[in-house]
């Protein structure tokens, strides 16, 4: 219903936030996930009925929407953090080691 609105958001705001991140943490990675996982979670929606092009736009009561934005959009959105903090974490480990190994 608006599973998407939890991914949407933490794009906009990554986005927002992507110059003051420096370029050894990959954030363009993180912003191609979020908006990747928005634009995914959209086309899903608007195929299954879910969201339609008019007012209202979503087509389930207040209390659904934010049942589903708690128990399915934030832990997604979590998820997709945690998988860029791994890869950003292993990507610093093999520059240690590549920069460790260059310097013997």
């Amino acid at each position: 219903m608006a599973c998407f609105v939890v991914p949407t958001t933490a794009a906009m705001v990554a986005t927002a936030v992507r110059k003051k991140v420096p370029a050894q943490y990959h954030f363009g990675k993180l912003l191609l996930m979020l908006w990747g996982a928005t634009i995914v979670l959209i086309i899903d929606h608007l195929i299954s009925g879910e969201l339609v092009p008019f007012w209202p736009f979503l087509t389930a009561g207040r209390e659904q929407v934010i049942s589903e934005v708690l128990a399915v959009g934030g832990p997604m959105t979590l998820a997709v953090v945690a998988v860029w903090l791994i890869m950003a974490a292993m990507s610093q480990a093999a520059a240690k080691k590549q920069a460790k190994v260059q310097q013997v």
